[in-house]
């Protein structure tokens, strides 16, 4: 295990020793990520026989298609901050017979990915069960990470979350409690701090297109949903700005408005959700929130093609674009893209 350790920095006290906050605490530059999500070892044989339950006994396919990704990342330039892995790791549920084998072999891939690109694990479904249990949790953690925590990066604010605890916790209640609680604690201290965005990553969607859309197994449930949607979008944080808080402090002092504080110096809300999950690419928004749904590395359930989303951050916006893995190979990140990595 300690040899595992050395390969993946996994999340541990609910953060990720691979990005210090003192180092990255405060907006330097424009950076990029790639999210994937759900290389899902297993589900290509499954879904073809039509046994998602007992099927998935072969993922050579899969592991084709991780090593195309790794081999992808590898050669971008420059590299990229992170790579995010938003759930569903492998096929085969808690217990089952092929998990560890499974495990091991997408271990096997990933432990070729460049060094300087720090792995971002998030628990899926098939990571930890539809129903977790305090067990099926703790077992992911032994392999995986902390199945939350937060980190920093280039001044902005990165939180993981289980989205399966919002799916069903009905074995679990008091981990649901203690990740709320958590939750609510990092947007107290986000409040106070200077930070150019927030962003979450889960893999269950808030929703696929609309809000206000029904609940399926894709989505969170209604109520669910609509309370973590308000709770992201009313958090507020403090802007980071190349001159610092105290200048914007000094502004708003001088300024005869009771708003001016709150209109120069506060940023509303998380501004984007990325998560897998539902195999194909969707997404919409909720007031200021955007929802991002990413297609998969693995078995594909409708017309996009196997591949990565690239996530350019920015002082201003948050922009990004699913790339096929065969485009990322030969192409690279595409030119309008890496011209907004260059600002300055």
């Amino acid at each position: 295990m300690a040899e595992e350790r050395d390969v993946f920095p996994r999340a541990r006290g609910r953060t990720l020793s691979a990005f210090r906050e003192d180092d990255e605490g405060q907006w330097k530059a424009p950076f990029y990520f790639i999210q994937g999500a759900d290389p899902q070892f297993g589900l290509m044989k499954a879904w073809a026989i039509g046994d998602c339950d007992n099927g998935g006994d072969e993922w050579e396919e899969e592991i084709k298609l991780t090593e195309q990704a790794v081999q992808a990342i590898n050669q971008l330039n420059p590299k990229p901050k992170f790579f995010v892995l938003c759930g569903d790791l492998i096929h085969g549920m808690p217990g089952t017979q092929w998990r560890k084998d499974q495990e091991q072999d997408l271990k096997n891939v990933l432990k070729n990915i460049d060094q300087d690109i720090p792995l971002v694990f998030v628990s899926g479904n098939h990571d930890i069960g539809n129903v977790p249990t305090p067990e099926t949790i703790d077992d992911y953690c032994k392999h995986w990470g902390d199945d939350y925590f937060s980190f920093w990066v280039g001044g902005v604010f990165f939180l993981v979350l289980n989205s399966q605890l919002y799916f069903d916790s009905s074995k679990c209640p008091e981990l649901k409690q203690a990740q709320d609680e958590w939750l609510d604690a990092q947007l107290a201290v986000a409040e106070k701090q200077t930070c150019k965005h927030v962003i979450v990553f889960q893999h269950i969607p808030l929703f696929l297109q609309n809000p206000d859309e029904d609940h399926d197994y894709f989505n969170l449930e209604k109520s669910v949903r609509q309370e973590l949607m308000e709770k992201f979008h009313k958090a507020v944080f403090f802007k980071s700005t190349r001159n610092g808080m105290e200048l914007l402090l000094q502004a708003a002092c001088m300024v005869d408005c009771p708003t001016a504080l709150e209109s120069l110096a506060l940023e509303p809300g998380i501004k984007a959700v990325f998560s897998g999950h539902y195999h194909r690419n969707a997404g919409g928004s909720y007031k200021d929130l955007e929802m991002v749904v990413s297609s998969a590395i693995g078995c594909q359930l409708g017309e996009d093609t196997h591949g990565l989303r690239v996530v350019i951050v920015t002082a201003e916006k948050i922009v990004h674009r699913y790339c096929s893995l065969n485009d990322l190979s030969s192409q690279g990140i595409e030119k309008e893209l890496m011209d907004l990595i260059k600002q300055n």
